[in-house]
């Protein structure tokens, strides 16, 4: 009886997973080599390790790996191959190009002497401007509006501290107050605090609607 067929699916043991793959690599470049020379033909073959290492192999018939893949290119009017100089170059034009641009404009909002203007980019170039003034004017209203907040509740804060000192106050004359009966007087220094306790709280009343106020300008 014959042995049945195994099931292909990934080695999950690493060990016998890198033992396969030498194996099986050596075995493919094996028949790449007999292939080329048995049938005479050009042949390229790449090969990546999950570590991301390349092996590859290439007919002794053909010049370069850049020429294979240039055929390849003409082949399937595709391209696979890009000189990385090419990209430079172009990318560097292209910065080029940006500075240029950035240079003119820069120029045509400064109103450059040396620049030809015409009233319809005057006007354009005054519509522009009309909108960056009314952007930072909007901006530099937003940041006041926050710092008066943030003043306010700092305020709101500060009189929610005194309003609790005078309670605390208050609460401090009643206990004296419901002792009073069979206790010894309260010193005079005692009643000299308690007495500049209460006009401050009498004071801190009637600011309790304060908003501070900026100046702009």
């Amino acid at each position: 009886m014959g042995r049945g067929r195994s099931e292909i699916k990934r080695i999950e043991n690493p060990t016998q997973r890198q033992s396969t793959f030498y194996k099986r690599r050596d075995g493919l470049f094996k028949k790449a080599r007999e292939l080329s020379v048995l049938c005479d033909v050009d042949l390229l073959l790449l090969l990546f390790s999950t570590s991301g290492k390349l092996y590859h192999y290439l007919s002794p018939t053909v010049p370069s790996v850049k020429d294979m893949v240039e055929r390849y290119e003409a082949a399937t009017h595709t391209k696979a191959w890009t000189d990385i100089r090419q990209e430079r170059r172009a990318e560097l034009e292209k910065v080029e190009q940006m500075c240029d641009l950035m240079e003119k404009e820069l120029r045509f909002m400064t109103v450059d002497d040396g620049e030809q203007y015409t009233v319809p980019s005057l006007e354009l170039l005054e519509h522009n401007l009309e909108a960056a003034v009314h952007k930072v004017r909007s901006e530099k209203d937003r940041k006041i509006g926050g710092e008066i907040s943030y003043l306010e509740n700092i305020i709101r804060g500060r009189h929610e501290e005194r309003y609790g000192l005078c309670d605390q106050l208050a609460h401090s004359q009643a206990s004296n107050n419901n002792g009073e009966g069979g206790s010894a007087p309260p010193s005079s220094g005692l009643e000299l605090k308690l007495g500049t306790m209460q006009s401050l709280c009498h004071l801190l009343n009637f600011d309790s609607d304060f908003r501070p106020t900026i100046f702009s300008t």
